[in-house]
């Protein structure tokens, strides 16, 4: 079977015991949406599998508009490709934050901000915290922890892009399980 790989990142879900939604069961159903090489990571809601069409757009408004009927409450949900991942992590403004993954964070953005919207967060950006948005990805270096920040739970309300955000050992995580399910199709395919 061929196809591409994507991974989905959820927002809203099993964030302090509400909206739980079993990893197992997500998994399931996106098998049952046709996907195959379907895996997920951490109960945050994150999804790598396989599509034979479609394109992150597409995918994004099918797996949003099934998951609301199936579960009765809308999660937004932003649908990346492998080559998206590879780009992000090339990408990092701060390679230095890299190696303490609760220091450093990747919010993957619904659209790539205004000049006008990212002015406005770096105006609220008066502590320790620095912030890079390239394209779609805003990059957030919190020495303290994103916990401790104040800043980061300003980012959603005064960007008004939507996102959701992964702190580093998710993205890493994420692109060796995408390149993994990239590999095992080649693989699969040859031993056919």
């Amino acid at each position: 079977m061929s196809g591409k790989v994507f991974i989905a990142l959820f927002s809203g879900i099993n964030v302090g015991g509400n909206r739980i939604v079993k990893m197992a069961e997500l998994r399931t159903f996106f098998e049952g949406l046709g996907f195959c090489d379907v895996a997920t990571y951490v109960q945050s809601g994150n999804v790598v599998f396989r599509a034979d069409k479609g394109d992150a757009a597409a995918l994004t408004k099918r797996i949003e508009a099934a998951f609301e009927a199936k579960w009765g409450f809308h999660s937004r949900i932003m649908v990346r490709d492998l080559s998206w991942f590879e780009r992000l992590v090339r990408e990092n403004p701060y390679p230095e934050a890299a190696a303490d993954h609760t220091k450093l964070h990747a919010y993957a953005l619904e659209r790539e901000p205004t000049a006008d919207e990212a002015a406005r967060l770096a105006e609220k950006c008066t502590g320790p915290e620095r912030f890079e948005i390239k394209g779609d990805v805003l990059y957030l270096s919190a020495p303290d922890g994103l916990g401790k920040s104040v800043f980061a739970n300003l980012i959603p309300r005064v960007l008004k892009v939507p996102g959701t955000a992964r702190n580093w050992r998710s993205v890493l995580a994420l692109l060796e399980m995408a390149g993994r399910a990239g590999k095992s199709s080649s693989n699969s395919r040859k031993s056919l």
